[in-house]
């Protein structure tokens, strides 16, 4: 999270205009809505293809990262939850309940070892503009919160897929009334290849403007249908 937004300039603090983003309903579980990207951010080459899959039921969101073309499974066994594990491989879900561009919003990661960072982001400028706050706080129990992440790897298909758990609950939906509810997400993912660490191979859903992921505008639209 940290690192990658070093790289912003103080011509990229403008808020984008008129950003085109992607949308997607998203049904009730067992069913499920789906998303593939493989372009990189911010120059839209090719990028290792990812998959994520939406679900809610009464009380949590279910998403579903699959990794493909995997070839590191590069992550620090020394980290522990909410350490700087985005340094590393990952694939992240930023998730706001509403329509317009926020300024707060959840931050999810998981790593292939399945540790995970869980964070409300808070980030008024919207594109964490040079000079602007931007503060972070940690969901300090995630599991005991009901925030879960089971990951698996196969390195002979060079995949590796996360389930994970957002309780509907950290948005203030209550139990049962996740239907019709309307969302702004974007969903991303990190290569690192150890040999070249600490670069980092960027991609994402809806492609951000610069190398950062933290450009609200650029969230996805999400109906709960």
């Amino acid at each position: 999270m940290y690192m990658r937004t070093l790289l912003l300039t103080v011509a990229a603090g403008a808020v984008p205009a008129l950003a085109t983003v992607p949308s997607l309903n998203v049904p009730a579980c067992p069913s499920k809505g789906t998303i593939q990207y493989s372009k990189s951010v911010p120059n839209l080459t090719a990028f290792p293809l990812t998959q994520v899959d939406l679900c809610y039921d009464n009380q949590a969101i279910r998403i579903n990262f699959t990794a493909f073309q995997e070839t590191n499974f590069y992550y620090n066994s020394s980290l522990k939850t909410n350490d700087p594990i985005y340094e590393y491989e990952v694939m992240e879900a930023f998730i706001y309940k509403g329509t317009n561009d926020p300024k707060t919003y959840l931050e999810f990661e998981v790593a292939p070892n399945n540790v995970t960072f869980n964070a409300f982001i808070y980030n008024p400028s919207k594109v964490r503009a040079t000079g602007a706050p931007f503060d972070t706080f940690f969901i300090q129990t995630p599991v005991f919160d009901g925030l879960t992440a089971k990951t698996t790897l196969n390195k002979p298909k060079k995949t590796w897929v996360s389930s994970v758990r957002v309780p509907l609950g950290l948005f203030d939906v209550d139990d049962g009334q996740a239907k019709g509810t309307q969302w702004r997400m974007n969903f991303f993912r990190t290569v690192v290849d150890p040999k070249t660490f600490p670069k980092q191979l960027l991609g994402a859903w809806s492609p951000p403007d610069a190398p950062s992921f933290h450009k609200t505008p650029f969230f996805g639209n999400i109906n709960f249908v």
